[in-house]
C-alpha cells in the first residue's frame, strides 16, 4: 500500500517537511562542529591583534565581531522554528481532509458502513500522528542546536576580553 493511500496526499507534504527540517538541523550541527570553530578562531585572532582593547572604538569592534558570529550561528534557525510550527498544522490539515473522506464514504454508502469509513479514518489519523512526530522530533533537534549556539556565543563573549584601562579621549578629564 502506498504512503499517499494510507495517509492521503497531505502525508507527502509532511514527509517533505520532515526531510527539509532535518536537513537544516543536520546542516546547523555540521556547521557548529566544524566551520563555527574556524569562524570563532578568526574572530578571536582579529581581537587579539588589536593593541587597543579598552576604548569606545574597541568596544564597537567587539560588538561587530560578536554580531557577525551571532548572525552566522542564527542562520536557518528561524526557518527551522517555522517548520516545527508548521508540522502539526499540516497534521491537522490531514485530519480534516481524512474526515471529509469519511463523510463522503458515509454519503455514498448510505450510512454507517465501517468498511467504507475505515480508509477515511486512516487518512485522518496517520497525518495527525506524522505531524506530531515531526514537530516533537524537530523541537528536540532545535533545542540541541539552540543549546550549542548559546554555548558558542557565551564562550566567544568571554574570550573577547576588554581592557580595564580606558584609552578613549572622551573619558580623559
Amino acid at each position: 500500500m502506498k504512503l499517499a493511500d494510507m495517509g492521503g496526499p497531505v502525508l507527502l507534504f509532511i514527509v517533505g517537511l520532515i526531510l527539509l527540517l532535518w536537513l537544516l538541523l543536520i546542516e546547523r550541527l555540521i556547521y557548529y562542529r566544524t566551520a563555527l570553530r574556524v569562524d570563532m578562531a578568526q574572530c578571536l585572532s582579529i581581537w587579539q591583534q588589536r593593541k587597543d582593547r579598552g576604548s569606545r572604538r574597541a568596544r564597537h569592534v567587539r560588538m561587530a565581531l560578536l554580531a557577525d558570529i551571532n548572525g552566522r550561528i542564527g542562520r536557518f534557525v528561524p526557518m527551522i522554528k517555522t517548520l516545527v510550527a508548521l508540522a502539526p498544522l499540516f497534521g491537522l490539515l490531514g485530519t480534516v481532509t481524512g474526515m471529509v473522506g469519511v463523510f463522503d464514504a458515509m454519503a455514498i454508502a448510505g450510512g454507517g458502513s465501517a468498511r467504507a469509513m475505515s480508509s477515511g479514518v486512516s487518512r485522518a489519523t496517520i497525518p495527525t500522528m506524522a505531524g506530531m512526530v515531526a514537530a516533537l522530533s524537530g523541537l528536540m533537534g532545535m533545542t540541541g542546536i539552540d543549546r550549542l549556539g548559546r554555548r558558542a556565543k557565551n564562550h566567544l563573549e568571554s574570550s573577547l576580553l576588554m581592557d580595564e584601562t580606558k584609552h578613549d579621549a572622551s573619558t580623559i578629564t
